[in-house]
């Protein structure tokens, strides 16, 4: 199989999933980094515990690791992966002022796992912003990028 043969179109140009039979089961890692800025009284409260929905940074990890698990639900041409191993780290960035969010993936598998640690750190952000987005107007939400 090469590389100019992994194609999401067949050749009439329709839409496919990627046929991964002929490649070998090798551990795949994938590590994708979002960012989430906001006011500073915005991080302060989320700092200090003082959300009304809660503990705003561990339903954010918890969500990123959940919809990473279902990357192939939610991306329509994604391959099911059994994952090994999900990881969601926040790390608080006074100088955006925001939060870091990194999701690390990994799995013995054909192909490799990008997608789900691209949809962990996006829906962690979702999760953080969904969570603070009444502590501040407008909303808090102005950056994300990988």
């Amino acid at each position: 199989m090469t590389e100019s043969s992994l194609s999401h179109l067949d050749e009439t140009g329709t839409a496919r999933m990627v046929d991964v039979s002929a490649k070998d089961v090798t551990l795949r890692t994938a590590i994708a980094r979002c960012e989430v800025a906001m006011q500073t009284t915005t991080l302060d409260a989320i700092q200090a515990g003082n959300v009304p929905k809660g503990d705003v940074l561990g339903t954010a990890r918890l969500a990123g690791i959940m919809a990473a698990k279902q990357a192939s639900v939610l991306i329509p041409l994604c391959h099911p992966i059994p994952l090994h191993s999900v990881e969601v780290r926040i790390f608080l960035d006074e100088n955006i002022p925001g939060y870091q969010i990194e999701a690390e993936v990994r799995a013995e598998a054909k192909t490799g796992v990008e997608m789900e640690a691209l949809v962990a750190t996006t829906v962690a952000a979702l999760t953080l912003y969904d969570m603070a987005k009444a502590l501040e107007k407008p909303s808090p939400f102005r950056r994300c990028g990988w």
